[in-house]
């Protein structure tokens, strides 16, 4: 649970940077070399000698949709958001997380969809009613690409490996960030304008911290973290970095919001939560019984 605790707290600050320092940039190139800095931490830790060659391919298809997909777009939200926008639109990887586990199970809870719309309800709040705003509409609609991508490979990692617990995370890992950098890579040959982009210094050193803590080691902290934690547990922490994220973007980037329609929403937002909290935990004791008297 540590490792999911320390990286909420580091990827708090992601937002700010991006929308202040990266947004200019395009949105794939700014995904590639993210993933191509954070694929050069981890390949000296490879070690594919006892990995089925069929794994390999599931794990860089899953990183490829997990990192690549994700970051594309959650990279290009920014040029619709604000920083704590995209943060809080994030709020719905979890109940994603819930629904896809289900769907690897064979089951489907109503109550997760019941939350998911509950959770539509208190963003709307937050943006006092304007969600359908076109530009606003579109950001949102973009997040939850990254949020539905996101939350797949984490459900995906978790399960595939379950198959395979002699292998450490460390020597694997390095797989994910290879299917997100050719994921994000093979459309930034195109669309990157490469003869007039000229990088600032501190666009360089953002880039190179994203990619080296935030993704690099955060990422492989968090899926390791995934891996030790109940899946509740998981959807609880995917959305802590989110109040922690609005308050990081309001205070230290100095972005401006509606405090009151953002309390009202958040409140509802977190009944949300609760209620999808609520109904995994009672899924799981129903499961559990059903397993004794079998």
């Amino acid at each position: 649970m540590i490792y999911l605790l320390v990286v909420s707290l580091i990827w708090a600050f992601s937002f700010g940077l991006i929308k202040g320092q990266l947004t200019g940039l395009d949105a794939n190139f700014v995904a590639a070399a993210r993933l191509v800095i954070s694929l050069a931490v981890f390949l000296p830790f490879l070690r594919l000698r006892n990995v089925p060659g069929r794994l390999r391919l599931r794990l860089i298809l899953t990183g490829a949709v997990q990192y690549g997909l994700m970051y594309i777009a959650y990279t290009y939200a920014f040029q619709y958001l604000q920083a704590y926008e995209v943060a809080l639109f994030t709020i719905f990887t979890p109940l994603y997380v819930t629904l896809i586990n289900d769907a690897y199970q064979n089951r489907f809870h109503p109550i997760s969809l019941a939350a998911t719309v509950l959770a539509i309800a208190g963003t709307t709040v937050v943006k006092e009613g304007n969600l359908l705003r076109p530009e606003l509409l579109t950001g949102f609609l973009v997040v939850q690409v990254s949020n539905l991508a996101f939350a797949f490979g984490q459900v995906d990692y978790k399960e595939t490996l379950k198959k395979y617990p002699e292998l450490i995370d460390t020597r694997i890992f390095g797989l994910l960030y290879l299917g997100g950098a050719l994921a994000a890579g093979l459309p930034a040959v195109f669309t990157t304008p490469w003869q007039t982009m000229a990088l600032t210094g501190s666009q360089l050193l953002t880039l190179i911290y994203l990619g080296a803590i935030a993704s690099g080691v955060c990422f492989f902290m968090w899926n390791v973290g995934a891996r030790k934690v109940h899946t509740g547990t998981l959807a609880v922490f995917n959305d802590l970095k989110i109040p922690l994220a609005v308050a990081v973007s309001l205070i230290f980037f100095g972005e401006k919001a509606s405090l009151p329609h953002l309390l009202i929403g958040g409140l509802i937002v977190l009944a949300a939560l609760l209620m999808n909290e609520w109904g995994a935990k009672r899924a799981a004791a129903r499961s559990q019984a059903v397993e004794s008297v079998a």
